[in-house]
């Protein structure tokens, strides 16, 4: 099966997906246990579209988490804004009621707020394989923008178990992720 294909196949079912609330609450409840060991204080993430898992709250929770530490941290978060001009994503701070506008693509972001360079970054994935590899919407800006960020940040990718596809084929410009997570826990790295 093509790529086209597949991402409308996956996208379609994702929208579609049976018992939403309880797959959402599960991967919450994972994203959030596997924050707790992380030490970076940005994290960049990104406005759910098409069905896809919101980690906003879990973000926004971590975030007033690190408040209540003894030494508290200031831990900020991050949402992606096209660079038109580079095809690429660039990094602005978000936090719940900032401003926010639609981009050409009719997806909020931040609206003049500061250019952030998170540490780790949650991709979105219409679909996921072994190694790391995900599928998403076939723009490359995610792909662009690993490619071209230096220091690279720890990246993470967020599906639903349903995402999973055993067969994918990588294409040479396609950047790994560091781990996957999904409402069944990490399943990328194996542990």
């Amino acid at each position: 099966m093509d790529k086209a294909t597949l991402r409308k196949r996956l996208v379609q079912q994702r929208v579609n997906m049976a018992e939403r609330a309880v797959k959402n609450a599960q991967l919450q409840q994972v994203m959030r246990f596997w924050l707790v060991h992380r030490h970076e204080t940005v994290i960049g993430a990104y406005w759910p579209i098409k069905g896809e898992f919101d980690p906003l709250p879990a973000l926004h929770r971590w975030k007033e988490d690190g408040e209540l530490l003894d030494e508290p941290l200031r831990r900020r978060i991050a949402l992606p804004v096209v660079d038109k001009v580079h095809k690429t994503l660039r990094f602005h701070a978000w936090y719940p009621g900032c401003p926010m506008e639609e981009d050409a693509y009719g997806i909020p972001k931040p609206k003049e707020t500061e250019v952030l360079e998170p540490t780790l970054l949650f991709v979105p994935c219409v679909g996921y394989g072994p190694g790391g590899y995900r599928l998403g919407y076939g723009g490359g800006f995610y792909d662009r923008t690993l490619a071209e960020l230096s220091p690279r940040p720890y990246t993470v990718g967020l599906g639903y178990t349903e995402g999973f596809i055993d067969d994918f084929e990588p294409e040479p410009h396609d950047q790994p992720l560091d781990a996957i997570l999904n409402d069944n826990g990490v399943i990328w790295p194996v542990q």
